[in-house]
């Protein structure tokens, strides 16, 4: 009799975390939902002033060019030669997203035409310039 008061009452002492669970996932699901996923380059850049900048909501890959004139990709240096197949690769993920060039001011011209040779290799005819409006 003892044994059996015991065993129910060992019963009785559980607590069912399910519903905590279950409201604890559905919360994760939303925030994920509703969480805003921003993309950087990698570089800190100070971006030219433009009259007239157009902002892009499908930007995807980011190319920056700091004041070294060092090139970055997915928060890595890269050398100017392998923009095409790092392009090319990001490309077959998300085909739909554009490219955009954050180039400092006090980067060379030559490395942006650099840059913009190589996108343009990489089938990206018109590679949009990062500006910030006044």
């Amino acid at each position: 009799m003892r044994r059996a008061l015991r065993n129910r009452q060992e019963e009785d002492a559980k607590i069912d975390i399910t519903p905590m669970l279950d409201v604890v996932f559905i919360m994760l699901i939303f925030f994920i939902v509703t969480a805003s996923f921003i993309k950087e380059s990698g570089a800190k850049v100070t971006k030219p002033e433009a009259v007239n900048a157009v902002k892009h909501p499908k930007a995807s890959i980011l190319l920056a060019i700091d004041e070294n004139n060092d090139i970055w990709l997915d928060r890595r240096v890269i050398d100017p030669r392998a923009i095409k197949a790092n392009v090319a690769r990001l490309r077959a993920e998300t085909p739909d997203g554009e490219v955009i060039v954050q180039a400092d001011i006090e980067s060379n011209a030559e490395t942006v035409m650099k840059v913009v040779d190589a996108l343009k290799e990489a089938g990206i005819q018109l590679p949009t310039v990062a500006t910030k409006s006044e």
